[in-house]
């Protein structure tokens, strides 16, 4: 199943006297990158989220956000860091008597200054408070790949057909390639009797000509790896594992074999095909670039 490495979810639970949200979205990476932002005084739970959603996700440049409310308030007791205050003011006062400036600071104006004011609370079990958040992780998860799976749908369809119209077009090769080389063939005949008249052709010649023509523009064995390239492509859309990387390095593949055809084969019919057929990929190229 193909998931888009765009996404986004969120939920919003309360749970034993606490509100917690959880937020998550992400854009595409290359690896699996995570950044999370909680309250300070929760900072344990940084790495027990990044490793659940890893557990779940891939790929992707990701952001959580966590906040957690508490709404029984007579656990909370505001206290006032005594040390920091006291610098704050002393620069202030040199600030004014440097500057000739006012005094008009007050204590306010101080308790905005951060961490001045430090908010305590009491004794969390934090084994409880990521339960809580979990459970609510687990919600916006759920929303997050939910819209991943809605949006790979779209790149599978997209990724899919234009597979097809690949193989259409090697189909229309592999048909057109045998008769490059009876054309040649008769030009070939056609242009040694121009040169030398109704004189007996020697026969070999022209056939070891062909052969050695034929044998330049065969592109059998590239189109049998683009169909196996395909294929396997094609396997990949309906994996459930993370495939972004594995179909990344195919489509080089398959962009290399049509890079050969177009190098071996001097017809202009062949050759625009080849043009379309390159255009697709980097369509496809494009699309993966999004894939989990």
């Amino acid at each position: 199943m193909v998931k888009s490495m765009t996404g986004f979810g969120r939920a919003v639970k309360e749970l034993d006297g606490y509100v917690i949200s959880v937020e998550i979205k992400s854009v595409n990476h290359r690896y699996f990158e995570f950044f999370s932002r909680c309250p300070r005084q929760y900072g344990f739970l940084d790495e027990k989220i990044k490793s659940y959603v890893n557990s779940r996700v891939s790929r992707g440049k990701i952001e959580c956000y966590i906040s957690i409310e508490a709404l029984n308030t007579e656990a909370c007791d505001v206290a006032v860091n005594n040390t920091l205050a006291n610098a704050y003011v002393k620069a202030l006062r040199e600030l004014e008597e440097t500057y000739g400036l006012k005094e008009d600071f007050g204590a306010a104006a101080i308790g905005k200054f951060q961490d001045v004011l430090v908010v305590r609370k009491s004794e969390e079990d934090e084994d409880k408070i990521w339960e809580m958040v979990k459970s609510v992780a687990e919600t916006a998860v759920d929303k997050f790949i939910e819209m991943r799976i809605a949006e790979g749908k779209k790149m599978y369809e997209d990724v899919y057909s234009r597979t097809q119209i690949i193989l259409d077009t090697v189909s229309f090769i592999e048909e057109r390639s045998p008769q490059t080389v009876k054309e040649y063939n008769d030009k070939l005949v056609e242009r040694v009797h121009d040169l030398i008249g109704d004189v007996s052709l020697d026969e070999g010649r022209i056939i070891q000509e062909v052969a050695i023509y034929a044998d330049k523009v065969a592109v059998a064995e590239e189109t049998v790896r683009l169909r196996s390239h395909i294929e396997q492509l094609r396997r990949f859309l309906t994996s459930d594992e993370a495939i972004g990387r594995k179909m990344d390095f195919l489509v080089q593949e398959i962009n290399r074999e049509t890079n050969t055809i177009g190098s071996k084969c001097s017809d202009v019919e062949i050759a625009r095909k080849v043009v379309d057929m390159k255009s697709e990929i980097e369509k496809i190229r494009e699309q993966i670039q999004n894939i989990e």
